[in-house]
């Protein structure tokens, strides 16, 4: 490894984990069920960022980080061999306040409906989706946090989004949405 300055290196360490660390949280929380968990992933990811020149990881830190964080997640899950759901205690924290008590909760509940049919979507869906919406990422982004190709996430997207608006609505025909 290359010399680096130790206090340059530790102010960029810590400017990336009070940029990345509630997302990546959120983000582990999702993909394993147990935010205890997703906590201990998190702070793997970044015992490896601190190991990592900063050049290794210029242009890219978001992707390098997620990626690192799904990998580390995926390997607690083949360990456990289990996915647990989130408690609706956990959904509800997840949730945006809205302006006012009418708002927030048609919001909440439409909220809930929503996650509980993220939920019955494929994990490939699922995870995808939570990459576009929950963290901003663009499809290449995706592309290779996942290993999916960008066509395989758009298209993931695509029928995840088609899937959801399906079972939000209940068949109900395009003029009855309004």
């Amino acid at each position: 490894m290359a010399e680096r300055s130790e206090p340059e290196h530790g102010v960029w360490v810590r400017e990336a984990v009070a940029r990345f660390e509630g997302p990546l949280t959120l983000y582990a929380s999702r993909l394993l069920g147990d935010a205890e968990a997703a906590r201990d992933v998190v702070q793997d990811t970044f015992l490896r960022l601190c190991t990592q020149d900063r050049a290794s990881t210029d242009g890219h830190l978001a992707e390098w980080l997620f990626t690192v964080c799904r990998n580390r997640a995926l390997d607690v899950l083949r360990k456990e061999h289990r996915m647990t759901q989130l408690s609706d205690e956990q959904v509800n924290r997840c949730l945006s306040p809205a302006p006012g008590p009418p708002e927030a909760a048609e919001r909440r509940d439409l909220g809930v409906k929503v996650l509980a049919l993220l939920d019955s979507l494929p994990v490939n869906q699922r995870e995808v989706l939570r990459l576009k919406f929950q963290n901003g990422f663009s499809y290449q982004e995706i592309s290779r946090i996942s290993g999916h190709s960008v066509s395989n996430v758009g298209y993931l997207i695509h029928a995840g989004i088609k899937t959801l608006r399906g079972q939000l609505f209940d068949g109900q025909p395009v003029e009855a949405r309004a």
